[in-house]
């Protein structure tokens, strides 16, 4: 953002009283109907994919977006931000899944 870049974040309107939507400093709020329409619209509008440490939904979100990709459906890059070696134990997961010739 500090570089000229635009920073949007997108959030369902059913988690406005649960979750807190930051506003400031130039960031902009897209409100949308269901976690599906959130989905599609990161999607459609991200030029590449950053995960950070998270929980269900992001990683819901993210073997989406990695399937998708290895559907082809689009090229964008996928990074996880392995903080502390958080996404250690998947990585190792997805490792042995290749490894096995289920990926």
């Amino acid at each position: 953002r500090r570089a000229g870049g635009r920073v949007l974040g997108i959030i369902p309107k059913a988690l406005l009283t649960k979750e807190r939507a930051y506003t400031g400093d130039g960031v902009e709020v897209e409100v949308v109907t269901s976690m599906h329409e959130r989905k599609a619209r990161m999607a459609e509008l991200s030029e590449g994919f950053i995960a950070l440490p998270g929980g269900f939904g992001t990683f819901e979100e993210l073997f989406e977006i990695l399937s998708f990709k290895a559907l082809g459906f689009h090229r964008k890059p996928v990074v996880v931000f392995d903080v502390d070696g958080y996404w250690q134990p998947m990585l190792a997961m997805l490792e042995r899944a290749f490894a096995q010739g289920f990926v």
